[in-house]
């Protein structure tokens, strides 16, 4: 990480691989003790709407997790490797919460907003069936990564997509989230940008998470790494200023020091704890205020 880190941006693809490499053995040695978990499960009708469930039975009813994983729009699914990103779900699961970890179709067969509407079913989803697994219907969380968080931040936060009852979600964590559109020149992934936003950057604004933020949007933590993909750091710290200023708090951010975009959701489940104590906290707090949308 210390090697990698000050040079990630000249070659993010390389990088990734790197870091999914390197902690491979290190997550397949993680606590993953008395966790069950219910594999391929349709919340969709299209081979890529599934998602696993992971859980650890209870007495009373646990919170929920639902992960969306990244992929830069147009590649990735639940499963990175044999152990990412299954580790984020291990960890909750672990520490009492059921995690949901979803597959979503892709760009550029599936362009905006599809990534949207597959959180809203998958949501939907969870409302219906999580109760069977031990989970609490009313405390329903998202978490993404990367462009994952585009999507669920997108659904959290635009009302568009909302059914009649409104989002469902509790509270959403954001994890170097792609929370603004962009094709910029400093943007490694701006063609895949492109795939999922379309090419006419006019539109962008208007589709991007940062733009629907308002003082009754849902209860949001925010965290990214020191080194990361360019200009995501800056997108989820320009999410946090919007948030703070309508909401006229703050809210939880984290800066990981040392860690890259890779590492900072490769860690997750390893005796490294800060960041996944905090979203635990973050959950227990459940949604205090009355923005919850």
């Amino acid at each position: 990480m210390a090697d990698v880190g000050p040079r990630w941006a000249d070659d993010v693809p390389g990088n990734v691989r790197c870091m999914v490499e390197a902690f491979g053995p290190v997550l397949a040695q993680a606590p993953k003790e008395r966790v069950e978990v219910t594999r391929d499960i349709a919340y969709g009708a299209d081979p890529r709407q599934q998602l696993d469930v992971y859980a650890t039975r209870r007495r009373e009813p646990q919170p929920v997790v639902v992960f969306v994983h990244g992929g830069a729009f147009v590649d990735g699914n639940r499963n990175r490797s044999a152990e990412i990103y299954a580790n984020v779900l291990y960890f909750f699961a672990r520490h009492g919460a059921i995690g949901i970890n979803i597959e979503y179709r892709l760009a550029p067969a599936n362009p905006y907003p599809a990534g949207i509407e597959d959180v809203a079913l998958a949501v939907a989803w969870a409302r219906g069936n999580v109760a069977r697994f031990g989970g609490d219907a009313s405390r329903i969380f998202l978490a993404g990564h990367s462009a994952g968080a585009a999507h669920a931040a997108g659904y959290a936060y635009d009302a568009r997509h909302h059914p009649s009852g409104g989002s469902g979600v509790a509270g959403l964590i954001v994890l170097s989230g792609r929370v603004r559109a962009d094709n910029s020149a400093e943007n490694p992934n701006a063609r895949k940008v492109e795939a999922y936003y379309g090419n006419d950057a006019s539109t962008y604004d208007a589709r991007s998470p940062v733009s629907h933020v308002s003082a009754r949007s849902v209860r949001t933590m925010i965290a990214f790494a020191e080194h990361e993909n360019p200009l995501l750091d800056i997108y989820c710290l320009e999410l946090a200023y919007r948030l703070a200023m309508a909401r006229r708090r703050a809210p939880r951010v984290l800066r990981l020091a040392g860690h890259n975009h890779t590492s900072l959701i490769a860690h997750i489940n390893t005796a490294e704890e800060w960041l996944g104590r905090e979203m635990l906290s973050f959950i227990a707090e459940g949604p205090k205020e009355r923005g919850m949308a």
